[in-house]
């Protein structure tokens, strides 16, 4: 079942203000971004030291993304493993995606990963809206996931505010949140605190895709194969023809 289906959709036009409600001075933000984020901004959580305090959430073996802190997923399987990440969460999932892209989640291929039902979709009509959306919801902290698809890499101030929207929203907030972000082939947004891969490298009868981490703070790059088993996923090191016979899907 595909994941991916092409239509188009709608969000009300107060989304963004509910998203946004826990903080303070919604227009002052929108209309000053640059001097209050400049204001406010904590060299403490912007440290380039990995956040060892709390537990990682664990998707798969040898995958455990940290909380409060920005992710990244690239490849062409990077809306399956973004599914796989949020199975693993409890609770609403907060997906953010551009109006003008004619690509959405199909639920129907969704169903079979977690429960579409927890998914609340949210369709800026501006570029800039994308990370402005993903920053809010991250600094809420109501949310333990929020994902954004990205047309284009984001610079390295982007990606510290929002780590640092994330820490607060952890501080401030009910939950911990994990922010993380789509990007096309091979990805490498800038300060990210890891970056994944994963492309379909199915064989005849059987199923199977290449993950690979390619960036962790503390951790070496590293790919395995992973197959459905009878108990979920299972993973084995990668092998050379794994790595040439990667795809969609």
């Amino acid at each position: 079942m595909k994941l991916v289906e092409r239509y188009r959709t709608g969000v009300t036009r107060d989304t963004r203000g509910r998203v946004a409600g826990r903080v303070t001075g919604i227009s002052q933000i929108e209309n000053k971004k640059g001097t209050l984020y400049d204001h406010i901004m904590d060299a403490t959580l912007l440290s380039r030291h990995t956040h060892t305090t709390r537990p990682g959430l664990n998707v798969l073996e040898g995958m455990a993304l940290v909380p409060a802190r920005l992710h990244e997923i690239c490849g062409p399987a990077r809306h399956r493993l973004a599914l796989m990440v949020a199975a693993a969460t409890h609770g609403p999932v907060f997906w953010i995606a551009p109006d003008w892209q004619g690509d959405r989640l199909n639920p129907d291929g969704v169903v079979p990963i977690m429960d579409p039902g927890r998914i609340t979709f949210v369709s800026p009509r501006r570029a800039p809206d994308l990370l402005w959306t993903l920053e809010e919801v991250l600094r809420a902290g109501v949310v333990p996931l929020a994902v954004a698809e990205l047309p284009a890499l984001p610079g390295l101030t982007a990606v510290r505010r929002l780590h640092l929207a994330a820490e607060s929203g952890a501080a401030e907030g009910a939950v911990a949140p994990l922010g993380l972000i789509l990007t096309q082939g091979d990805g490498g947004a800038p300060g990210v605190e890891s970056r994944w891969h994963m492309a379909a490298a199915h064989r005849p009868g059987c199923p199977g895709w290449t993950v690979s981490r390619r960036r962790a703070r503390t951790l070496p790059p590293a790919s395995w194969r992973m197959t459905p088993g009878k108990d979920g996923m299972t993973l084995a090191p990668c092998r050379e023809t794994d790595l040439s016979v990667q795809g969609a899907g």
